[in-house]
């Protein structure tokens, strides 16, 4: 497969754990523009344990959606704090150029242009916060002196530029909301963007401090701490005199913190989400090829009939028993041509197609097919890396286990991307949580003892052990964009037990083994363990 280096940049993919029950894929693909369309193909290929009790007849299709929960929506534009206060295409200029020009425009685009601020901010706070770890681990390892320099610049930078983005922000919105007449829910949108950038200012400094923990408390870094320090009370501050309910308490139990800023990311970020488009275009496949099936089954009855009419009269005993024969015939040719025809469509038919809209024209931006195989051809690239595992290796043909494909291919009209947002929008997010609940079920207790023999004094005691399933779970990525084209396979492994994930771990790709040693290692007390 053709590889120019830079076609991964087209397709991101990081995978990691949401919650207890739930994994999360997270794809991002940017069109290059090269071609008119820009194809994506995903494939997940599970190898479930079958002590778990993974069927097509336990975990029919339906059930296997119903635990895919997936979210699309535009990439978060990329733009740092100097574009956001002097870009062209910073939303925070064009509010306030509606305030310089005198035309406010329709009010749900100046809603739309604070969301937007608040969405790309989080994004330059979060690469920000990211920057300050990177130079805070390089510090604290002593590798570069060069880091406590950059780490003064770049965050007293960042502190002089928030601030100027708050209140510029603020000063804009006052200004409309005094010139014009705005409608309350207006205004509301308006007050809820205020009191998230707050709270994105807050949250993200705050975490820096943790990070700058390890840094010295005296002279610079305990200056620039303070600094800090000095935002987030300052933000807290702020929204307690605006009358907004996002305020920590020590003292309690912060509910109310916590779902007003769930609630605030996901009012702002609303504008990014797409408008989707279920259909199942296999089921009308399906119909037709049942109907040919019937058609099939009872031009072979007729044919039964008029022979026997032809041979036998009607009122005759063999006329009475070919008929009958027929029709048993019949029914029974129309059953296998239905099963025929359904492993034919579930073969090489997608069982779900989603259309992505522009949800603010409705235009086309893309389309997606899905569908889920029982125990499908493995491919050769992900036995190779299943097969670096001893365990796997051996168990191979002699310890059964159940394997379920997931395909998902994307197609995105690559010339639509450029004409939303002002051009800002570069890609598309694609987020697959995967919810393995079902696979709990018939687990084992996750705890147990055994007995511990001390060899010394031939002392019994009890140790705690954790049982614990593997379920490995292989990622195909393939993208196609005119002259870019690439292929990468990945396999994790799900360590699961009955109260949902413990962890999840890439085996590694470059071929090598855990080999087990030839003598083990001495222990420091002599013991013995009995199962």
């Amino acid at each position: 497969m053709a590889d120019d280096g830079s076609s991964r940049e087209l397709f991101e993919t990081k995978l990691d754990i949401h919650d207890r029950k739930q994994f999360e894929l997270k794809l991002e693909y940017q069109p290059s523009g090269t071609d008119d369309e820009s194809e994506y193909l995903v494939e997940a290929t599970f190898f479930v344990p079958r002590a778990l009790n993974i069927t097509p007849d336990t975990y029919p299709r339906e059930d296997f959606y119903a635990d895919l929960h997936n979210y699309v929506r535009f990439k978060t534009p990329v733009l740092s704090f100097e574009e956001l206060l002097t870009g062209d295409h910073s939303p925070l200029v064009q509010l306030e150029q509606r305030v310089t020009f005198g035309v406010l425009g329709p009010e749900r685009e100046v809603v739309y242009d604070a969301k937007m601020l608040g969405c790309v901010l989080r994004g330059a706070l979060r690469r920000f916060s990211k920057g300050m770890k990177d130079h805070c681990g390089r510090l604290s390892a002593g590798t570069e002196a060069i880091a406590g320099e950059e780490l003064q610049r770049l965050g007293r930078r960042s502190i002089d530029a928030t601030q100027k983005i708050l209140q510029r922000f603020r000063t804009t919105t006052a200004v409309l909301a005094e010139k014009y007449t705005l409608t309350d829910k207006s205004l509301a949108s308006l007050r809820l963007v205020d009191e998230y950038l707050s709270l994105l200012v807050e949250h993200f400094f705050r975490r820096i401090v943790v990070q700058m923990d390890a840094m010295p408390r005296t002279g610079v870094y305990s200056d620039l701490r303070r600094e800090m320090m000095d935002v987030v009370i300052s933000d807290e501050s702020y929204r307690k005199q605006r009358g907004y309910a996002s305020v920590i308490a020590p003292d309690s139990d912060n509910e109310e913190y916590t779902h007003r800023i769930g609630f605030l990311k996901k009012f702002c970020m609303n504008i990014l989400f797409l408008e989707v488009q279920r259909s199942s275009p296999r089921k009308a496949w399906e119909e037709v090829l049942f109907a040919l099936a019937a058609g099939l089954a009872m031009a072979f009855a007729l044919g039964v009939g008029l022979f026997a009419q032809n041979r036998y009269p009607q009122v005759s005993f063999n006329f009475f028993v070919i008929a009958v024969i027929g029709y048993m015939l019949k029914d029974r040719i129309k059953e296998g041509l239905r099963r025929l025809a359904a492993s034919y469509a579930g073969k090489y038919l997608y069982e779900r197609e989603t259309r992505i809209l522009d949800p603010v024209t409705h235009d086309d931006v893309g389309i997606c097919r899905e569908k889920i195989d029982f125990a499908p051809q493995v491919d050769p690239e992900v036995q190779k890396l299943r097969a670096q595992d001893d365990l796997i290796t051996a168990a191979q043909g002699e310890l059964p286990e159940s394997v379920i494909r997931y395909r998902k291919k994307i197609v995105l009209e690559s010339e639509m991307l450029p004409r939303i947002a002002d051009g800002i929008v570069s890609g598309v997010t694609d987020i697959i949580r995967v919810n393995v609940d079902r696979m709990l079920h018939d687990m084992d207790d996750p705890d147990y003892t055994l007995d511990y023999v001390d060899l010394e004094d031939f002392s019994v005691e009890k140790l705690r052990a954790s049982k614990a399933y593997r379920v490995d779970v292989a990622f195909r990525f393939s993208v196609d964009d005119g002259k870019h084209q690439h292929t990468t396979v990945k396999l994790v492994r799900l360590v699961l037990d009955r109260n949902g994930i413990k962890r999840m771990s890439e085996i590694s790709t470059s071929g090598s083994k855990v080999m087990v040693p030839s003598i083990p290692p001495i222990a420091a007390r002599p013991t013995h363990v009995m199962p």
